[in-house]
């Protein structure tokens, strides 16, 4: 049997982690600015990480949602802490795409409804209903076209006016939209959302599956503005590499029995990890650092003239050039061992590093960038 050849792969191994760095199986260093999507967010191996999970496997990994798990308690507890949504619900599940699609199930369980309004450029997963509020018809098959989603240009207030209606289960937008390239909502038009939701009884969804878990100095993206979404989604960095995500619920938004569900979601050593994330992010203070760092960065990167834009909040970075930015992000690469993200528009580079950074690590980064901008 061979691998379904859906990913196009760099001819790399990585077989060694720690923090920002890499090591592949010829023992070549790399420095991650990637994160692997955004999902490193305390940095690879962490030892608090790891003895979490290492203590935990010792004593139970897994057992089903049909038993008590008072570690889904303890992080339930944590995430309203560290969140600052203390009277919200908790539900766990495997994924951002799962979170999101529970999401959207909980707008129409709530409303009785079944249409969705969601942002052009938008990506919030590949399964049935997240993928059709993602505004890709390329990865949209046939038999997830029939939801009915209608999409609204980013920050165009009139034309979210416009699409809300009596029929309109929810709205759903992203912290940051990450794949797209890092544009952000702005404060105005998240406020409208808020507004058109509660006039219409919409639900409120922000996807902060790639932009929560304090990626933009703040717990999640949203908390920059001045908003609270009736439900949030997040995944990726909660985790930093184990599968799990989450959706926070607001408490006028009522539960039954059978209403959702995961074979996965909220195990034993997912609520370990996702601790352990928590954990390290307020010990260390990663949030500040996030903040701190992503200032420099954002400001070295705005005086290289080649870079046209700089985009995004934190350690959510997205820089435009005037070119198509391939060639440039294989020669980080190859060149100078250095891992950077693309995004549908083909002339930014996304960075998305893990919080416990440092500056040294960023000046390597534009260092080398200065140098391919040379050639």
């Amino acid at each position: 049997m061979k691998l379904f050849d859906v990913y196009p792969l760099y001819p790399i191994e990585p077989v060694k982690a720690l923090g920002a760095k890499l090591w592949d199986k010829e023992g070549k260093e790399y420095l991650d600015l990637y994160g692997g999507h955004a999902v490193i967010s305390i940095g690879h191996t962490h030892p608090h990480y790891v003895k979490r999970l290492t203590d935990q496997l010792s004593k139970i990994g897994f057992y089903s949602n049909a038993v008590q798990n008072s570690l889904q308690t303890q992080l339930a507890d944590k995430m309203g802490q560290m969140s600052g949504y203390y009277d919200y619900q908790f539900f766990m599940c495997s994924s951002g795409a799962e979170a999101n699609e529970n999401a959207l199930k909980l707008a129409s369980f709530q409303t009785g409804r079944r249409k969705i309004i969601a942002v052009e450029g938008a990506f919030h997963g590949r399964t049935s209903g997240a993928v059709a509020a993602t505004h890709n018809p390329k990865i949209i098959a046939p038999f997830n076209d029939g939801h009915d989603i209608v999409f609204v240009p980013m920050n165009d207030l009139k034309a979210l006016e416009n699409a809300f209606d009596d029929d309109v289960a929810g709205f759903i937008v992203e912290g940051i939209q990450g794949v797209a390239g890092l544009y952000i909502p702005e404060s105005s038009f998240l406020v409208k959302a808020q507004e058109l939701c509660k006039q219409y009884e919409a639900v409120f969804i922000l996807d902060e599956v790639q932009s929560g878990a304090g990626r933009t100095g703040k717990f999640f993206a949203h908390q920059h503005s001045v908003i609270r979404p009736d439900v949030i989604t997040m995944a990726k960095g909660m985790g930093n590499g184990f599968p799990v995500g989450c959706v926070l619920i607001a408490p006028s938004i009522e539960p039954w029995h059978g209403m959702l569900g995961t074979t996965f979601g909220g195990n034993h050593l997912a609520c370990a990890a996702s601790l352990a994330v928590l954990e390290v992010l307020k010990e260390e203070q990663l949030m500040a650092n996030a903040a701190k760092l992503g200032a420099y960065l954002e400001e070295e990167l705005k005086s290289i003239p080649e870079v046209k834009e700089v985009r995004g909040k934190g350690l959510m970075i997205g820089a435009e050039f005037g070119f198509d930015v391939a060639a440039l992000r294989k020669a980080l690469i190859f060149n100078h061992g250095i891992f950077t993200g693309s995004a549908s528009n083909k002339n930014t580079i996304r960075l998305l590093p893990p919080l416990n950074i440092t500056q040294e690590e960023l000046d390597q980064f534009l260092e080398a960038l200065k140098i391919e901008l040379k050639k």
